[in-house]
């Protein structure tokens, strides 16, 4: 058991650095106590959509909560998401499959939880999905976010053509 585990968490550690992500800017950090716990809120650009952005809330545990708690690496799997149009939107070659695909990852502990977000097309609403959530190699976890960004009557440029729903 122990050795698919270590499988397991190699395999997760290739796929993180084979995939190339959106980058984050940090645009508010909000104190929540006095031992130094914030709230930040990251702002994402969609790397295959220019004209859409993602705002990103998550808890940052400070370093005295987490010598108070005793448990160092861990951090909430909580997480906010709200994507809107910021400019004219021209979408480039995009994953259409159910599963969506991932647009930002960023790791919420040493080496075992990341903060995710993927983006879904739905065809039949002409909308686009963005899915915030945590993955946890050992076990998953069921905290999640969704933002939605209409491109019901836009003038959205698709690259590959406008899939027909």
């Amino acid at each position: 058991m122990k050795r698919l585990n270590r499988l397991a968490s190699a395999a997760a550690l290739s796929v993180a650095f084979l995939s190339i992500p959106a980058s984050a800017e940090v645009v508010g950090k909000v104190g929540v106590d006095w031992i130094g716990n914030d709230i930040v809120v990251e702002a994402i650009a969609d790397p295959e959509i220019k004209g859409v952005t993602c705002h990103v809330t998550y808890f940052d545990r400070s370093i005295i909560d987490r010598l108070k708690q005793g448990n160092w690496f861990e951090d909430p799997s909580n997480s906010s998401i709200a994507c809107r149009q910021t400019g004219p939107i021209e979408i480039g070659d995009i994953d259409l499959s159910r599963g969506g695909e991932e647009v930002f990852r960023e790791g919420r502990s040493l080496i075992w939880k990341d903060l995710l977000v993927k983006r879904i097309y739905d065809k039949a609403n002409d909308t686009l999905v963005y899915l915030a959530h945590s993955r946890h190699v050992v076990e998953g976890s069921a905290k999640m976010a969704i933002s939605t960004v209409p491109l019901y009557n836009q003038n959205a440029v698709w690259k590959n053509g406008k899939p027909q729903p």
